[in-house]
């Protein structure tokens, strides 16, 4: 089979899942787009556009193939783009054996840590459903998806074992608005991606207690080393953290006025309790699992984390943020 027969499904029906489309229809015939709500597919293509997320993008309803049956969204395509919420790639995928994804291409543009497994997608899909390493590859930024909706310039990292695979990715979703690059550090990436959700959770945390821009700076200059140190021993292979993959899409989580990680932690820093903060925002702040798991995850790997640990105890042991980020700050240099 060559790379243009191959057939492209996205799994979810929220922004990043919604902008993905977007990206792939400027380079391909047709996209199947699982969406889990039918009245949400019906309401797509009457109206031409997603009425919950990026609701200003207009897909031309000859290109999309929409369906709220995941069994045949699987079945009938070869390369599978998940970008659903960590939090819920378990359920979705539960009534699916391990068969279903067999000789499949799975891409993940999935930002989060599975809960149920306490993993990071690519290990998920290995150990779950018996995905090979190189059948597995993941799309990170930094790019979000209301700047796609708006068709700002913006930059994507495809990485993968298989340099073939992460091009072809690359391809399909290039266009005038995206650049993308390829990389071979899949989990080095997927790790960065996971870790940059709690910092910009942090970022926003200070900012609800008034920190300044100064603060600012200094917390996420100790953040990529946090994420240095992390990636080189959970995954020690030769990187350079200060590339967009990394770097980059630290940057634009912890400071975007897009980043739903970065407001849920303001929403923490100004007193709300977890939950009410989750309700308000009405979003998955993939930061709020992810620090329990690498939390857990770090029991392992003995990586010196403070900026994490500091984030856990906030979420998990109910700790005053005005208490835990003045004793990081004198951690800090």
């Amino acid at each position: 089979m060559t790379d243009n027969q191959r057939s492209i499904a996205v799994i979810g029906g929220g922004s990043w899942a919604t902008a993905i489309v977007k990206m792939l229809c400027n380079n391909c015939d047709k996209v199947s787009w699982w969406i889990r709500n039918k009245q949400n597919i019906d309401h797509i293509k009457q109206y031409r556009h997603n009425k919950n997320y990026l609701s200003s993008v207009e897909f031309s309803l000859e290109q999309l193939h929409l369906s709220n049956d995941l069994n045949e969204v699987i079945e009938n395509n070869d390369v599978l783009i998940f970008a659903v919420p960590s939090a819920f790639l378990h359920e979705t995928l539960l009534s699916h054996n391990i068969e279903s994804l067999k000789g499949k291409l799975i891409i993940s543009a999935i930002k989060g840590i599975i809960p149920e497994t306490n993993q990071i997608a690519g290990k998920y899909f290995h150990k779950t459903y018996d995905v090979p390493y190189e059948d597995f590859g993941i799309i990170s930024g930094p790019c979000h998806a209301e700047e796609v909706a708006l068709e700002r310039l913006s930059y994507l990292t495809i990485a993968s074992g298989i340099e073939s695979d992460a091009q072809f990715i690359a391809e399909k979703l290039a266009c005038r608005y995206i650049s993308t690059t390829v990389s071979d550090d899949t989990f080095g990436t997927e790790n960065s991606a996971v870790l940059k959700n709690i910092f910009a959770l942090a970022n926003g945390i200070c900012d609800g207690l008034g920190y300044g821009d100064n603060f600012s700076a200094v917390l996420i200059s100790n953040a990529i080393q946090e994420i240095e140190r992390f990636v080189d021993t959970a995954n020690p292979i030769h990187r350079d953290v200060k590339s967009s993959a990394y770097l980059g899409d630290l940057l634009v989580t912890a400071y975007s006025q897009f980043s739903r990680n970065r407001t849920f932690g303001k929403m923490i820093g100004k007193g709300y309790s977890v939950k009410s903060a989750q309700i308000e925002m009405n979003m998955i702040a993939e930061g709020y699992y992810a620090v329990k798991c690498i939390h857990i995850t770090n029991k392992k790997h003995k990586v010196d984390l403070p900026i994490t640990e500091a984030v856990y105890r906030i979420l998990y042991e109910g700790v005053s943020p005005s208490i835990e980020m003045r004793l990081l700050a004198e951690r800090l240099s």
